[in-house]
């Protein structure tokens, strides 16, 4: 902005005000609210900086009004700007506290200094609300895939001019090995967007999963129209990414659609993710189907899911091994992120070889347990039967139901499995004692013996012990060792405790020392479910105004 914004006749001032409120994209009110600000400051530098001066532009002939303001108070602390009622009284008898007498000042040439004063207050008020425009425009727009021209590149970060704001792409945020230029046109996805001190920074991103999404709708009709959704997107960005679709539409193949006749509109999205390879998923209710299709192009022979661990085991063919891999692991981990489980990789001979070994030891735990030969405890092996503790503690009627058993077989089984268990249960309870383990932490309804066991070995044999204890104690840990992220072992590392379990665990035993009432556990309990409850209410309180909105 030119210095003969301060010193500037009326006319050429609205003038001024107008040409910077266009240039910046602000209010020209704004630009005028500086300036006045600015003529105030360096008003009060020649009049006395202790004076309550204004300074008023009128928005229609341009004209400055200077004035100085005193107000009537009941005990005054400042004579500068503030006057008693007895003072004021007899200037005016009917003043009343908190009239304001305005003085009129004569207009006056502002010097250099002040001029240089008014200016860098101009300056700062203009780039504050140009900061909130940018701010207050993009804040709402998280989410949107933005175009724009590049400006420079510092550090590996690349800086967009995307017309009324500068976004920045980070290194991190980029496509590896892409080589952006100077003045190039981009399109990037907006994830963030913050008030930082140097103003609002917005950040931009080539890698998010959810670029390409965007570019799927902005490619694909029907995706944008919401006949085709996207559940999820997995990338190894500027390599390769999976991007599972489903269809509303029972006519419509989403993933033919997706791909365009010869591949068009797949192509067009490749092109702008530098050639970055694209497996479009047909997605599915059934996490095991959905999980065959993930693992495309590799043919898969069986999944064997574990719904606790979220894990899974898929088997396939020798020959398909390293396609299901991927080079340096890509497939395999890009479809663990599209699915969210994951996953383990085996060939038809290792599950087999594992199957077997898995096979003959249960068929020795039952030989040992039992007391019988190796055909009997086949047959349990055989009929699913894991442990002993299944054996003692299922229906009689179904071990008498295995081909070759009867009632008497069946009662025979379940009374050896028995007297096995308690003859366990002895020397675990012995070794228990021995270690110090005392009564009352057995006592507690969810400690068996072998835990109690284990909690002696790690010194952990007071009910006050297990009280003290946090779920991480419980369900282990990872910390960093030398740099690596080393796992610590729980004391229930079997169990596969879930966190909610570990800290139910732990406040009963805390209710069981006397350290909190059954009372406050409840209130904890119930102010825990009402948060939860509140937070789903919100979420689905907002799904309901988005499709509302829509």
């Amino acid at each position: 902005m030119s210095i003969s914004g301060v010193s500037a006749n009326r006319l050429e001032l609205l003038q001024i005000a107008k040409a910077v409120a266009a240039e910046k994209s602000i209010e020209e009110s704004i630009v005028l609210e500086a300036i006045e600000e600015a003529m105030q400051k360096a008003a009060r530098t020649r009049y006395g900086s202790e004076l309550d001066i204004r300074a008023k532009i009128n928005p229609v002939t341009g004209e400055l009004a200077l004035s100085r303001n005193v107000t009537v108070v009941e005990e005054v602390e400042n004579d500068s700007t503030e006057m008693s009622l007895v003072e004021a009284r007899q200037i005016e008898p009917k003043t009343e506290l908190g009239h304001v007498f305005v003085e009129e000042l004569p207009p006056m040439e502002f010097g250099r200094v002040a001029s240089q004063t008014a200016k860098q207050v101009i300056t700062q008020k203009v780039r504050e609300a140009e900061r909130a425009r940018q701010y207050e425009e993009y804040k709402d727009r998280v989410g949107e895939v933005v175009n724009g021209i590049i400006r420079r590149v510092e550090y590996g970060n690349v800086i967009v001019d995307l017309g009324r704001a500068e976004g920045i792409i980070r290194r991190n945020d980029g496509i590896p090995r892409e080589n952006l230029q100077t003045n190039d046109r981009t399109r990037a996805y907006i994830y963030e967007v913050r008030e930082e001190a140097r103003g609002p920074q917005i950040f931009l991103s080539r890698a998010h999963p959810d670029l390409m999404a965007a570019l799927f709708s902005q490619e694909v009709p029907e995706v944008y129209d919401g006949i085709i959704q996207i559940p999820s997107v997995a990338r190894d960005p500027g390599s390769r990414a999976k991007i599972a679709v489903i269809s509303n539409d029972s006519s419509i193949d989403p993933v033919g659609a997706c791909v365009g006749m010869r591949g068009s509109r797949v192509q067009a999205v490749v092109s702008e993710l530098q050639g970055e390879k694209i497996d479009i998923i047909q997605w599915s209710e059934d996490p095991a189907t959905f999980l065959v299709n993930a693992m495309a192009p590799a043919e898969v022979s069986k999944v064997i899911m574990d719904d606790e661990a979220g894990r899974v085991e898929v088997v396939v063919p020798e020959d398909q091994l390293s396609l299901a891999i991927g080079r340096r692991g890509q497939n395999v981990r890009l479809a663990s992120q599209l699915t969210g489980w994951t996953i383990d990789i085996l060939t038809e001979e290792q599950e087999s070889e594992r199957r077997q070994a898995e096979f003959a030891e249960r068929t020795q735990i039952f030989m040992e347990a039992l007391d019988v030969d190796e055909m009997i405890a086949q047959l349990l092996t055989s009929e699913g039967f894991e442990t002993a503790e299944e054996v003692a503690y299922v229906a009689a009627s179904e071990i008498s139901a295995i081909e070759g058993f009867d009632d008497d077989t069946a009662n025979e089984l379940q009374m050896r499995a028995k007297e096995y268990l308690d003859a366990q249960a002895a020397k675990l309870d012995a070794k228990r004692k021995e270690l110090g383990v005392e009564d009352k932490l057995v006592d507690l309804p969810f400690i068996t013996l072998d835990m109690a066991v284990r909690l002696g070995e790690a010194d952990f044999k007071t009910l006050e012990d297990f009280a003290g204890l946090i779920p991480d104690d419980l369900r282990g840990w990872f910390e960093s060792k030398d740099g690596e992220r080393v796992r610590e072992t729980g004391v229930f590392e079997k169990e596969k405790l879930s966190i909610e379990d570990a800290n139910s665990m732990i406040m009963q035993a805390r209710v069981a020392v006397g350290w909190i009432t059954e009372e406050e556990y409840a209130q904890m309990l119930a102010d825990e479910a009402a948060e939860e409850a509140g937070v789903e209410g919100e979420g689905e309180a907002a799904t309901e105004g988005e499709a509302a909105s829509t």
